[in-house]
């Protein structure tokens, strides 16, 4: 069973193709976090993979994000949306609105975060953590069908599973970021060692806890997260279907050559 494009699913977002086949891929990282679906969007041939598991059991750190990766690109995968959930950092991104983020800062600790584990050593280019030319693909598709869009942002990737303290958010917003996540890292840099163009759309569930201009806000629940997702889920699966049907055949961005040419080895081929 091959693939062409892949999508992960954030919190809320367990399924998305229909008359699908389950596929389940062994990787030299272990199990991903579920078996992959493999179905049709179109005329593209999709896999999805939900990146919490299928029953949300997985916390952000324990998610087998190398796994999950390496089990896309086995299928033949050279392009992934990654949607999240996300809380927002600034006034003027409020719940329900969409981001389609550009830049990302890491603030995770202890995450296993690179393929190339020697012998030798390969630096890859971050600067531009998200695909140019997919996250285009994406920002068409959101306006295509949602009116409060944001056509850029800097998510703030935190360890989590707890949420910021109304400090932590007041000092992230100060910065200058508009959304914070717990997952964007470090799959979006994977993705780039494997040469897989990725992009994602985060869907703001909340003003986290001490935005500026918003004193007073509640302190976000997960139940609150949850239920802001699940209202939203049709538009989200709308937008992926059409960023998906977008995706133009050929690539001709960088990202597949990030590395340089180099393929990372398997553990059991070191």
């Amino acid at each position: 069973m091959r693939a062409e494009l892949g999508v992960f699913g954030g919190s809320g977002f367990y399924e998305f193709l229909d008359d699908a086949e389950e596929v389940v891929v062994d990787t030299p990282w272990g199990a991903p976090s579920a078996p992959l679906t493999v179905g049709r969007v179109g005329d593209r041939t999709v896999a999805f993979l939900p990146r919490h598991g299928r029953r949300h059991e997985l916390l952000p750190s324990q998610i087998p994000v190398r796994a999950n990766l390496w089990a896309m690109r086995e299928l033949g995968v050279t392009r992934v949306f990654g949607p999240c959930a996300a809380g927002s950092l600034q006034a003027d991104v409020g719940p329900g609105d969409l981001v389609v983020c550009d830049q990302l800062v890491d603030r995770t600790v202890g995450r296993e975060e690179t393929f190339f584990e020697g012998p030798g050593v390969v630096h890859v280019s971050f600067a531009d953590p998200y695909c140019a030319d997919l996250r285009a693909v994406m920002v068409d598709a959101a306006h295509a069908h949602a009116e409060r869009v944001h056509d850029r942002g800097t998510v703030v990737v935190i360890q989590g599973p707890r949420f910021s303290t109304r400090a932590e958010s007041r000092w992230y917003a100060s910065q200058g970021f508009e959304v914070i996540s717990m997952t964007q890292h470090p799959e979006a840099y994977l993705a780039r060692e494997l040469g897989l163009c990725y992009s994602t759309l985060a869907l703001i569930t909340d003003h986290d806890a001490g935005t500026e201009g918003l004193d007073g806000v509640p302190a976000v629940t997960q139940e609150q997260v949850f239920a802001m997702f699940d209202a939203n889920l049709v538009l989200v699966r709308r937008i992926i279907t059409t960023a998906l049907e977008m995706t133009p055949l050929d690539r001709t961005c960088s990202c597949a050559d990030a590395a340089g040419g180099k393929v990372p080895a398997p553990p059991e081929a070191k």
